[in-house]
């Protein structure tokens, strides 16, 4: 009985680990939804946030940042088209329909180079801390690219507008905890966490921001 129990977990392993294969009529399919996603983005999108999403500091972010689409859901990305961002120069694009939206966010996707941990990150638990805290680091580390009261580029920083509830409203806690820590690559954007990072906040530290930046709608 041991050996067939530890053949039945190798078997296992080995499906896991093997790669999906796409039957030809599925990828076909996907691949016409890319397309038609390439072309309503940039029939709708590019203008701001430039060709292939590579973004505009201080104008629009990149949406083909690895970083980002490791850890942005389908749902976060569809919301924010559908949405837009209040307040922001991100209009509400959900005229276009469930299908057509989902159709710019696979052709999003299609840029994605590390894999999707978006469901773990905003399973992480909510942060708890002491917003007073999170305003003196917020002050001292965000607000000098994502504003005093991170409303973004309308601040003239470099950064998007962390504070406003078109962002807040749709981001995990997981969401902006592993972008603090991480950062982005090959933007303005670093990581803070770590020996490595600008400031190698500790993750109490990193929750007390977290925590003050959910208060700011509401000043």
């Amino acid at each position: 009985m041991p050996s067939i129990k530890k053949n039945v977990l190798i078997l296992f392993s080995v499906i896991a680990l093997a790669p999906v294969v796409l039957s030809p009529a599925v990828q076909a399919a996907n691949n016409k939804t890319i397309q038609q996603g390439k072309q309503l983005f940039e029939q709708n999108c590019a203008v701001c946030h430039q060709a292939d999403a590579i973004g505009k500091p201080g104008f629009a972010p990149s949406l083909t940042n690895k970083e980002f689409l490791s850890i942005a859901s389908d749902k976060f990305l569809e919301g924010t088209i559908r949405d837009g961002r209040v307040g922001t120069g991100m209009p509400p694009f959900g005229h276009l329909g469930r299908s057509k939206v989902k159709a710019i966010v696979a052709y999003l996707r299609s840029y994605s180079k590390l894999p999707n941990r978006a469901a773990k990150v905003d399973a992480q638990k909510a942060a708890h801390g002491d917003p007073r805290l999170g305003k003196t680091w917020f002050d001292d580390i965000c607000a000098t690219c994502h504003g005093e009261k991170g409303n973004g580029y309308a601040a003239g920083g470099t950064g998007t507008a962390i504070g406003m509830p078109g962002f807040l409203s749709k981001a995990s806690d997981g969401f902006i905890r592993e972008t603090i820590k991480n950062g982005r690559s090959n933007t303005r954007m670093r990581g803070f966490k770590g020996p490595t990072g600008l400031a190698n906040l500790s993750d109490q530290e990193i929750d007390d921001i977290i925590v003050y930046m959910r208060t700011l709608p509401k000043q």
